[in-house]
């Protein structure tokens, strides 16, 4: 199966849903009371969440990336966006980013789950040979998440973006292997089982 597929994904935590228009009001909902960190992209206006949603799909019109709303199972209510990008469906390599939660969910099981589901899809639908994760150097909540779920850091790409302020932001780059799956798997489903 190609990285792009749309499909829903879910387990008893979250439901992945493919990102459409008809999400805009729950997605507002759940960018309430976030601020704009400066080394994540949060859409915290309606303009914003439209906006987000149009790239989003456009991008996956292009067959960059496949777009998902998080929908926490318990309450059915939209939590955050997530999805595969930077997909290189001839290498077998995709990236799982631009990410973002709802005060509600974090620090709960929903990322965990989340990541779950989208590891499993990667690795066991679409024969992922490696998935990656990206961050900003000095998101450390971001590095320690992505490091708890068994992540090896590749490396830093140095000056790799120009920051909306006219910073620039060093991305950390992390990578599960294909081989590493099974232990990652099992550090996750342990994770759950306690949440």
């Amino acid at each position: 199966m190609e990285f792009a597929a749309p499909l829903v994904l879910a387990n008893d935590w979250v439901r992945l849903e493919p990102l459409t228009a008809a999400h805009a009001a729950g997605l507002r909902a759940a960018a309430s009371g976030l601020d704009h960190a400066w080394y994540t992209s949060v859409p915290t206006s309606d303009a914003a969440v439209d906006a987000d949603i149009v790239m989003r799909e456009g991008l996956h019109a292009a067959g960059g990336m496949n777009p998902w709303v998080v929908v926490r199972e318990s309450d059915g209510e939209v939590v955050g966006e997530t999805t595969f990008c930077n997909i290189d469906q001839e290498n077998r390599r995709v990236e799982i980013g631009h990410t973002w939660l709802g005060l509600s969910a974090q620090r709960s099981a929903v990322n965990t789950a989340a990541k779950r589901l989208l590891l499993a899809h990667a690795f066991e639908t679409c024969d992922a040979v490696a998935v990656e994760l990206r961050t900003h150097w000095h998101n450390r909540q971001s590095r320690a998440a992505i490091e708890r779920l068994g992540a090896k850091l590749d490396g830093v790409l140095r000056s790799h973006r120009i920051m909306p302020d006219g910073s620039l932001r060093d991305t950390v780059v992390y990578s599960i292997l294909a081989h590493e799956w099974p232990a990652v798997r099992r550090g996750l489903d342990e994770r759950l089982i306690r949440a």
